[in-house]
């Protein structure tokens, strides 16, 4: 069960350290996010209101590299998605699904262990005028449930251990008939040898974040 967040109204919280703006003025104009101008100011924010120093980081309030490269690839590419059932894995700001959503498909499960994630997805499913389906928690280490046509996962190899249980969750949505397509812009932990590239895209970054003005990101296909 995701946990409670004591700040006494997320949604608010959320609207006041954001601003509601194009996902990337110079990339991915079809999708409105919340988003924050400075990240770890907010995070820090973050971390006193809620009165947790282990808050997490505020993924949700930033378009990441892969996140908006796998965007971009299923807007340009419905095919991808259309009629389907789609799961939008560590969702965040829910660009993904609100894309998938754009581009046809069926329904969009997101699953993200944030609760202020949640607050952020809701409230940007709204700005775009979609209707996304259930809110699952951690789902890693379960069978995919509900039933999943596709699989999108943007920017989520960041880290060993994530990426370790990512793609063994991916190795089991397959098993059951899924397709997995997954957004990366070079993180260490991705293993190529398991995915065909489809397609890449110089993505506009922000430096503060990446220590570079643009990242070569490319989207994969679970072979």
């Amino acid at each position: 069960m995701i946990p409670v967040t004591p700040i006494s109204d997320a949604a608010q919280f959320v609207r006041t350290h954001t601003r509601l703006a194009p996902a990337s003025p110079d990339f991915l104009t079809e999708v409105q996010l919340h988003l924050a101008d400075q990240v770890f100011d907010l995070w820090a924010q973050t971390e006193t209101v809620s009165g947790r120093t282990d808050a997490p980081p505020p993924f949700w309030a930033q378009a990441w590299a892969g996140g908006l490269a796998l965007a971009r690839y299923v807007l340009d590419h419905p095919e991808t998605v259309a009629g389907r059932r789609v799961l939008d894995l560590a969702s965040g700001s829910g660009l993904v699904a609100i894309a998938a959503l754009r581009a046809g498909a069926a329904s969009v499960t997101v699953s993200e262990i944030d609760p202020l994630a949640l607050d952020a997805l809701a409230l940007n499913a709204a700005a775009n005028g979609v209707t996304l389906g259930p809110a699952l928690g951690d789902v890693l280490d379960t069978d995919p449930t509900p039933a999943a046509d596709v699989v999108l996962v943007g920017d989520a190899f960041y880290e060993r251990t994530m990426a370790t249980r990512v793609l063994a969750f991916l190795h089991r949505a397959r098993s059951a008939g899924a397709t997995a397509f997954v957004g990366d812009p070079g993180r260490a932990y991705l293993p190529r040898t398991e995915f065909n590239a489809l397609e890449s895209y110089a993505v506009p970054v922000q430096r503060e974040l990446e220590d570079a003005e643009t990242k070569l990101t490319t989207v994969w296909r679970l072979t």
